[in-house]
């Protein structure tokens, strides 16, 4: 089977718990470090999947490989290749499929919940994993969001960021994470003060280091059976040749 690409473009945003779920079922992955100066792929055809990890820049910046890796994405849904996308690399989906990505009106930082979007396309991607479809945990990071790509179906939203998750056929940009563990978390939040600079008072959407390290222990696995779902059906569009 061709390796399932993971592109990584900040060191402390890596793979996380997708490529723990990948190694449990034995699918081959390759790590490609943008953040080091790996070179976008000129191709999909070595790899079976596209998974684009988030990242501290944005993907409006004036950057060689945004457009490079935008190619790649345009490139794989054509060919049916399954792409998956975290936070911004589900704004690069959007992006490179006529989507904008604009700042989103709050900052989102910390654990949170999100209303699941009715209907058939929802129902494929979640089936019985979300115990109750009006508050699903998710954790946050972030202060753009993306417009829903021509054809895409908003499977996630709330009320500080309408677009949290969408999909288009076999593919799926996120604007939350769901592949969070705690070593993340706790990396993550070295850099709260520098992301939450000038917010006073906090928002309602921004939690404290010590708000999302306590609430490690009843929202991780919440957290765990979503990513769960969400990559099972994700993988299934990968090819097994």
């Amino acid at each position: 089977m061709k390796p399932v690409a993971i592109f990584r473009h900040t060191r402390t945003e890596s793979p996380g718990y997708f490529a723990t779920f990948l190694d449990r079922r034995s699918i081959p992955w390759r790590l490609i470090k943008i953040d080091e100066g790996d070179p976008v792929p000129d191709s999909v055809a070595p790899f079976s999947g596209i998974c684009l990890m988030g990242g501290t820049i944005s993907v409006n910046d004036p950057l060689p490989w945004i457009e490079r890796s935008c190619a790649l994405i345009r490139e794989a849904i054509a060919g049916n290749v399954p792409v998956i996308g975290h936070c911004l690399g589900g704004q690069l989906m959007s992006k490179a499929l006529g989507g904008e990505v604009t700042k989103n009106p709050v900052k989102e930082i910390g654990w949170g919940t999100a209303r699941v979007e009715p209907g058939e396309e929802a129902a494929r991607w979640f089936a019985s994993a979300i115990d109750d479809p009006e508050r699903v945990t998710v954790f946050q990071w972030h202060g753009e969001t993306f417009s829903l790509p021509p054809g895409a179906a908003r499977l996630l939203g709330n009320p500080f960021c309408a677009n949290q998750m969408f999909a288009l056929g076999p593919h799926l940009g996120m604007q939350c994470h769901v592949e969070m563990t705690e070593a993340m978390i706790k990396t993550w939040n070295k850099g709260w003060e520098n992301e939450t600079r000038g917010l006073d008072p906090l928002p309602e959407s921004v939690q404290t280091p010590e708000e999302m390290q306590r609430q490690i222990p009843a929202r991780l696995p919440a957290l765990r059976r979503l990513a769960e779902q969400l990559y099972s059906v994700w993988i299934r569009g990968l090819a097994r040749d």
